[in-house]
């Protein structure tokens, strides 16, 4: 099977229950609970960080994320935010869920994943572990030091509450890219590697793995198959897709924070669909976590209608409405939020958008369940067979493959190294905006206009100090 069986059924139960037994016009199929907005990366195009200023800080308590979870009876439950690993009771709230019997997302950076993964290794330890951790110290995912506080983990550590690795639970790990790509995305040189790491750890220790990626203007699609070459080599389980759509909070936070032209970054409906021409060979290739009504839905082959309120979000003001990316209210409750927002007022029907913002949105959180609902009986049956069909094989690891994802930091081209080469010029790095002439494999960046330019606001604040300091004397840009 593409999906493990219990989850399949599991979500297949509800959708029955509610469309055929109970007849409830509207439900809930994934919540998207944001326990807090606190995030240690600025990625280009998230406006979390802009949208929730005044909140950021703000978490919503325990008890209140495993109310809502129950408030609106979602059988998924995708833990986002924010980065969900800063959130102090993190543990308790995966257990929490996982109590109330539903599936877990937990859609991270990665940059804290070892640590928890480390945590649970302490709790479970026995001296038939060592294999393992010798395994885990070859591939350099750990090390001596964090081995032996393994070993010698007190009671306390012993008898903490940890994130255990479960068939209802995936990590599911933010990846836009190949090396250069992403850690320019989420603007921190060396985050790919520590998400490679972080997911090979996570597959010795028995977990379940996914990634989830946004498609923007500027994203070469054959870097992104390349990207999925090389997670499917790994053994990841599932990757989630879904085009940049420009909604209120990223254009201002692209405008303010970067001055970027939101126009040249985000897609357009023509745009998505062209980027996704080739979106259902690679839900053959891949375990596309995605519909293939959705699939179709991106090629450009058929029109869905947002269904919005099936994939509903709560955080620290309540639930919000009318989707993940809009906010034209908050509510208390699911319930009232349901009852109250118009939704015959948002999303595009048959071409047409009902309104503006919505124009050239086609994201997965409002359409996606519009394919895994559709009322067509040939819907049903596709959706069917993608579902209970064989699970791709993965992608043959190489050399080749694995040269062509450390294509950044890892080899001296990542988007600081010119600044770092200023500071100590004899290391010879050279600078991911200097490299037009070069002959490369890798797409060009998101961030503005090829593999030579995007966000140089790090390298041009560092190589300001360097000048004021007169440590070294460049040529003016």
């Amino acid at each position: 099977m593409r999906f493990p069986l219990a989850l399949t059924v599991k979500i297949a139960r509800h959708i029955i229950k509610h469309k055929v037994i109970k007849r409830t016009p509207k439900f809930a199929m994934v919540l998207q609970l944001e326990p807090l907005h606190t995030c240690n990366l600025t990625c280009t195009g998230c406006g979390r960080i802009r949208e929730y200023s005044t909140s950021i800080k703000d978490m919503v308590p325990l008890e209140q994320c495993l109310a809502a979870a129950q408030d609106c009876d979602a059988p998924m439950v995708s833990i986002c935010g924010g980065e969900p690993l800063i959130y102090p009771k993190i543990e308790e709230l995966v257990a929490g869920l996982r109590e109330q019997k539903r599936i877990i997302y937990i859609c991270t950076n990665a940059t804290f994943m070892r640590k928890k993964m480390r945590d649970y290794m302490a709790t479970v330890f026995t001296p038939e572990m060592e294999p393992k951790l010798q395994q885990l110290v070859a591939e350099k995912l750990i090390t001596e030091k964090e081995v032996e506080a393994i070993r010698t983990a007190d009671a306390a550590a012993k008898a903490k509450v940890v994130i255990k690795p479960s068939k209802w639970m995936y990590w599911n790990v933010h990846v836009d890219g190949l090396e250069f790509t992403h850690d320019l995305i989420v603007e921190r040189e060396g985050v790919f590697k520590e998400c490679v790491a972080a997911i090979k750890m996570a597959k010795i220790l028995g977990y379940q793995t996914a990634t989830n990626t946004t498609v923007y203007k500027e994203t070469d699609m054959q870097e992104v198959e390349d990207m999925f070459k090389f997670l499917s080599s790994l053994d990841v389980d599932g990757h989630t897709i879904s085009p940049g759509y420009d909604y209120d909070a990223a254009k201002k936070d692209m405008v303010k924070r970067l001055g970027r032209d939101p126009k040249e970054f985000f897609l357009t409906r023509d745009m998505t669909r062209k980027k996704f021409a080739k979106i259902e060979a690679w839900g053959k290739a891949f375990t596309i976590f995605g519909t293939p009504v959705y699939q179709e839905f991106l090629a450009g082959k058929r029109e869905l209608t947002c269904t919005a309120w099936a994939i509903p979000t709560y955080n620290v003001k309540g639930w919000k409405a009318p989707c993940y990316l809009m906010t034209d209210g908050h509510y208390p409750t699911y319930g009232e939020m349901l009852g109250t927002v118009k939704w015959e007022t948002y999303g595009v029907v048959n071409g047409v958008a009902r309104d503006s913002r919505c124009e050239h949105c086609m994201v997965h959180c409002g359409y996606d369940p519009s394919g895994a609902l559709s009322n067509k009986p040939r819907d049903t049956w596709i959706n069917m067979k993608y579902n209970f069909g064989a699970k791709p094989k993965p992608f043959p690891a190489s050399a080749d493959l694995e040269k062509r994802a450390f294509n950044g930091v890892t080899i001296g081209k990542g988007h600081l190294a010119e600044a770092k080469a200023a500071i100590n010029p004899a290391a010879g790095a050279r600078g991911g905006f200097t490299r037009k002439e070069e002959e490369h494999t890798h797409a060009p960046v998101a961030t503005g206009g090829g593999c030579s330019t995007g966000d140089t606001s790090q390298r041009d604040d560092l190589l300001a100090k360097i000048k004021a300091n007169g440590t070294v004397t460049t040529k003016a840009e």
